[in-house]
Formats: C-alpha cells, structure tokens, sequence
C-alpha cells in the first residue's frame, strides 16, 4: 500500500537552467578570459554541472614563446579541477598541431592509457597544469568552443533505455548518439569520426556519460550548452509532471529522522573498518526521501550509478538498511560485514592482471527508508559530495525511469573505472593526509580564548570541530571565522550552556548528526570568581560548582557512548582545562579552585573508568592566561589583582610573568599545544596525566 506524503505525493521534476550571461561584464575580456567565465558560470550553476565534473576549451591563437609565430592552442580544462572556482591557472595548455600529430602514435582501443602518456610533451609555455583523460574529446573536433558537462537531467537520458529515442524526439535529429565507451583517446577518435560523418550535427550524446556540444564564440557556445539541459529537463518534466516516482511512496518520511541518523551515525562509523576513521554527512533533502521510501528503492539501489562522475564518489552500490533494525548492533554489523564482503566478491571477479590492491571495502553510501542518505568518507568534503552524487544519480534514475528503464554501468567498465591505472596514479599523487583527518572533535566554550586556540589548532591538522559555547553570538563570529579559513565543511556550532543537561546532550546529538560521531572532546567552559571564604555565597559556590565540576561532568557523560563505538578504530580522547588552582592553593578563590580540583580528579576517575574502552582522560593545567580570555575581562581581572594587592591594568599580566620561574607568559596557543598533544595519537599511551602550562610554578608541581 502506497502511503502519500507532502513530501513525495508527486515526482521531484528537475530545475531548468536559464542564461546567466552578462555582455557587459564579457566585453572587455581577452579570450582566454572568456573561457574562464563560461566556465565558472557553468560550473557554478549544480542544474549545469556536478561539483568537480564537466570540462571546457577553447582553441586559442597566441604567440609561441620560443619561435615568436602565431600557433593555436588548446585551452582546456586540467586534471582534477572543478570549472565553477577554478582559474585560469587551472586550465592545460597544449599546442594544437602537436594534439592532432599524436594520432599517429595511436594503435587502436588498446593504446588509451599509453596515449596519455604523450600529452605532456605538447605542453604550451610550460605550463604545469596536467592535461585530463578528456583532452583528445576536444583536441580532436574542429570547432573553436566546446563544452562537455553531464547535469542530471542530460545523464537521466544517456542511462535510460529510451534515452536514444528521446534524443531524437527532443532535438529532431541535431543531438547525434554515441554508444557507452569509457573517456579516452579511443572515445576522441570515435566522436571526431561521427560527427565528420554526420555534418550538422550540434552536439552528441555519449551514452552513460553527459553531452559534448561547440559553437563558433564563448557565449555562443554557453548558451547553446545550457540551452540543451533546458531542453531535456523540460522535456523528462513534462512526463513526469502529477505523477508518483519510482513506482509510489512506500515509506513516510519518519519525522524524527534527525535524531535517528544522530544514534545512528556513531554506530555504523565504529564498526567501519580501515587505517583511518571514517567522516559522515547526513542528507534528508526532498530526493533522498522520495527515492528512499519508493517501492522501487531496492531495485534501482542494487543496480547502482551510472554516469563514471557519480560512480568513482559512491561505490558500485550503496548499502541500505532495514529502518525497523536500526538499534540492533548485531545487525548492523553483519549488514556492513556482508558489504565488505561483496565488495571483496567484485573486485576478485573484475581485477586485472595488473589492478591495484584492493581499496576500502566499507560502503560509502548508506540508505535508510523513511530517514535519509547517510555518506562517509575519509574527510567532510568528500562525503558530503559523495552525498551530492548520490544525489544526482537518484534524479537520473527518476528521469531515466520516466522514459524508459534506467541502466546502470556494467560492473567491468564500472571496476576499470574504479581501479584504471590513471586513476591510482592520481590518487598516488595526493598530499599525504594532515594527522587528525577524519577525527571530530567538541571544543565547549568554543568562542572564548582558550576553547577558540584549541579549535584553531585542531582544525590546522585535520580534525573536525563542533564549538558549543553560550553565547551565540559569539560562537558563530568564531565560527565563520573558520569556515573562511579552513573550510565550510570541516567546523560546526551548537548553542550551549554545560550546566543544562539537555543542551549538553544536543550539543553532542548536533555533533553526530553533523559529523557521525566524536574521537575528541576538550571540555573548557569556564568561569572564575575571587572572594574570601566569609564573602562566598552559596549562589557563588554553586555557580561555580555547576560549570566546573557539573559541566565537565555533564559533557564526558554524553562523549562516553560515543566514545566508546570508538574503541576498535583506536580509541578517543577527553581532555579537561584545568587551572594551576585546581592544584595549588588560591588566596580568596576557594569556590574557584576547588571546583578546578574537583574536575581534575573526575578526569582521574575517568581514566580509570575509560581505559577498557579506549578512552583516554587527561588535563592540561593552565596558569593566568589573560590574553583574548573572557574571564580576564570581567571581575576576575579586578578580584585577583586585589587579592595580590596590586592594580588590575599592565601590573597584573608583569605579575604573574615574574611570579613564573621561567619569567614568561602563557598563552592561549600555548594551552592549544598541550590539548593537541593529548587529544592525538602522539599521546596515545597516557591517559590520567596532567600538563601544567605555567611557565613554571614549584607550588603545582603535580609530583
């Protein structure tokens, strides 16, 4: 019985791009620029083209460097770059004449890879940007602009079984068709010879992969490019328009599905297997749901993806889920075991004498009806476009469906693909991973000195952080501090205060939802009061008392469970802020540093309590750090340096440098070093410690 929904009563239709051409901004532009303006719009618009996906050229007189004559030049899109942020630094250049000479090299199908190999040698000017697998696609045909980019709408015909038909209905024979042939120069030849075959012709549509299409100008060429995506999305629109996708809704949309990926995130990542943990990202957008909760679900996701874009980000095919076993580890353990073991299963049957060693088994897409589509990956950003992808290729199926029966790449082409030699030897190229990458951290008291030098540090080497922190206001400036400066994906915010319980747990819910689950947590909110004994209130005691021992409790109590999922991929970490006081005696701060000591021997009480699970508890003892601290700027500063009996302006901070031994002051950078000591593997054998950042002082020795 189909059960309908707001959601999904009716398909998802695909948008339909318009013209974004400005003349007045292209006028005064010299034509590689041009290029790059088409480009960036193109690539800029996701109803045009996949993050990452597409490619564009232009062929280009320009002077050449060494004999001073005019040459054409092949301007084109460089290996690994994405048209909608890249520069001109991103395109090759390659001399023309030297692309069209290489044919005599070319033996046939079998010559691709070794093809490659020759690009390099028509490099123009030197320019170090290495030429794509999709070069000779645009080397090859004569025109002066040419696009090729694979949008949704367009693949949804390329991978349907009614998608040549279609061609022919939607553009009167202008778009010719081209069968399923991987990219490469054999797949160069074969266009070149279609089209020289069948003049007129305004574009081609290469089965399983997108659309290529010229024009004589830049914005010729651009709208002419999106005026075909226009075409094909109104075209599956109009057989799709008051219609169930994929066969009707089976299963509602469950609206606690938020919390259900948040519990369930954490525990699939723990049972994930590999050198390094895994990052997730959760979508629960109008597509995932329609596609998830279809009666055709399970059909279409065992065939997997189609387009090679979409294929090399979500695997052969995703793993889906029983939405009423969700809290059985039991199951879920055996669901990813069996996946693993598939995978295992297809690369035996497909590798080649000279295939690289197996890769990650573990699924990259999982799919949960009446929930979402849950993405992992090594880092945020690419399981957050794994995600996109997968994305992508429910509308594909949905328009291929519409028209046809949607067609899946075969899994020999799928695994050539996969493990091509090209493709290992990019993957060998890529910078070796910072050493907290695909570790997630919570920094609570995020937005104030210490907790903000923490994050900083954190996120240079890799790691994902959620800041929770009160003041919101605060937090978010921080926050998108950040974001500019390492990234969008990689950094969080969730409004909390430690001293409510419920905030703490939505915090760490906010963390599991957003990232999968937590490997660090640095609990550092914080406040400080000085008052003799016979001036402390029982208000001021239980303030204190609430942040420092309650707080720090309150949020090692939420870390644990996810922590403890952690155990099998090496175990996590919970570092405290401390204080010097919590160690030493304070002169009028007894409510103060004796809830600090309080927090340090709940760390101690949580190494020992941990350890079987591979948490490690530890504390870092900070002493009088006052720069960028909130605490310092309020009535702290005034109430200590009355109790030394000294004024609260520069005398304070030329107190405590000449009260250390090492005559120095501390920082809160310095604080952020000695978490990310204990927070990385470079600790990894101690747990109940503690590091006094001090610049030195005798009365808190802690041995």
């Amino acid at each position: 019985m189909n059960v309908q929904t707001s959601i999904s009563a009716v398909a998802t239709l695909f948008a339909v791009p318009v013209s974004r051409w400005d003349d007045a901004a292209a006028a005064a532009m010299r034509p590689e620029e041009l290029l790059l303006y088409r480009s960036n719009l193109l690539g800029s618009d996701l109803t045009v083209t996949n993050f990452g996906g597409g490619n564009t050229s232009a062929k280009i007189v320009e002077t050449d460097p060494l004999t001073g004559e005019q040459t054409e030049v092949l301007w084109v899109k460089g290996s690994g770059g994405d048209i909608g942020s890249m520069k001109l630094d991103g395109f090759s250049t390659l001399y023309q004449a030297k692309l069209l000479g290489l044919e005599a090299h070319y033996g046939g199908p079998d010559d691709d890879d070794k093809m490659v190999g020759y690009l390099p040698h028509c490099t123009f000017n030197l320019n170090p940007r290495a030429a794509s697998i999709d070069t000779p696609l645009h080397s090859l045909l004569p025109f002066a602009h040419v696009d090729h980019v694979h949008p949704d709408a367009i693949i949804a015909l390329a991978a349907s079984s009614g998608g040549e038909a279609a061609t022919r209905e939607i553009w009167g024979g202008k778009i010719g068709w081209l069968p399923w042939k991987r990219p490469g120069y054999t797949l160069g030849v074969q266009l070149r010879d279609y089209v020289k075959a069948n003049p007129g012709l305004e574009g081609v549509m290469l089965a399983g992969h997108g659309i290529i299409c010229w024009a004589d100008t830049a914005k010729a060429c651009y709208e002419h490019t999106v005026q075909l995506i226009a075409d094909a999305a109104t075209y599956l629109n109009d057989r799709l328009a008051g219609k169930p996708a994929f066969g009707g809704q089976a299963v509602a949309p469950n609206p606690d599905r938020a919390a259900i990926a948040a519990d369930l995130m954490p525990r699939l990542r723990g049972f994930m297997t590999g050198a390094r943990t895994k990052l997730g990202h959760f979508s629960d957008d109008a597509e995932a749901l329609e596609f998830v909760g279809s009666d055709d679900f399970q059909r279409l996701a065992d065939l997997g993806t189609s387009c090679p874009d979409h294929f090399l980000r979500t695997k052969i095919a995703p793993l889906t889920l029983d939405p009423a076993r969700l809290q059985d580890d039991a199951y879920l353990a055996e669901k990813l075991s069996s996946y693993r073991d598939m995978y295992a299963a297809y690369y035996d049957r497909c590798k080649r004498g000279n295939s690289p060693a197996m890769r990650d088994s573990n699924p990259v897409v999982v799919l949960v009806p009446g929930v979402g589509r849950i993405t992992f990956a090594t880092d945020k950003t690419t399981a957050r476009l794994a995600g996109e992808f997968y994305g992508n290729a429910i509308n594909v199926m949905r328009g291929a469906e519409a028209i046809g029966d949607y067609s899946a790449l075969d899994e020999q082409e799928a695994f050539d693909i996969e493990y091509w030699l090209l493709e290992e030897a990019k993957l060998q190229r890529m910078p070796k991973p910072k050493p907290l990458v695909g570790k997630i951290a919570l920094v609570t008291g995020g937005a104030g000195g210490i907790g903000a030098a923490t994050a900083a540090r954190l996120l240079a080497d890799g790691a994902c952080v959620m800041l929770a922190d009160r003041d919101a206001g605060a937090m978010e400036q921080v926050r998108a501090g950040f974001a500019k400066q390492f990234g969008k994906d990689v950094v969080r915010g969730s409004v909390c205060d430690v001293t409510d319980e419920a905030q703490v747990q939505a915090a760490f819910d906010d963390c599991a939802c957003e990232f999968g689950g937590l490997d660090i947590l640095v609990a550092n909110a914080g406040i400080a009061s000085s008052a003799a004994i016979e001036d402390t209130t029982i208000a001021l005691w239980d303030r204190n008392y609430d942040v420092l021992a309650k707080g720090y409790f309150l949020t090692a109590r939420a870390a644990w469970p996810l922590m403890k999922r952690m155990k099998a991929q090496g175990g996590s970490s919970i570092v405290f802020i401390g204080s010097k006081n919590g160690v030493a005696a304070a002169t009028n701060a007894s409510a103060y540093a004796s809830a600090k000591a309080a927090a340090n021997h709940l760390a101690r009480c949580l190494a020992l309590e941990g350890a079987g699970s591979g948490i490690r508890v530890n504390v870092v003892n900070p002493d009088a750090v006052i720069q960028g601290s909130k605490i310092w700027d309020g009535d702290w500063r005034k109430e200590r340096a009355g109790a030394h009996g000294i004024d609260s302006g520069k005398e304070l901070e030329e107190h405590y440098r000449q009260r250390s031994m090492l005559k120095r002051d501390v920082l809160p950078l310095d604080i952020a070093e000695a978490v990310y000591f204990f927070a990385s593997d470079m600790s990894a054998k101690s747990t109940g410690n503690m590091i006094n950042v001090d610049a030195g002082n005798a009365q808190a020795f802690t041995r």
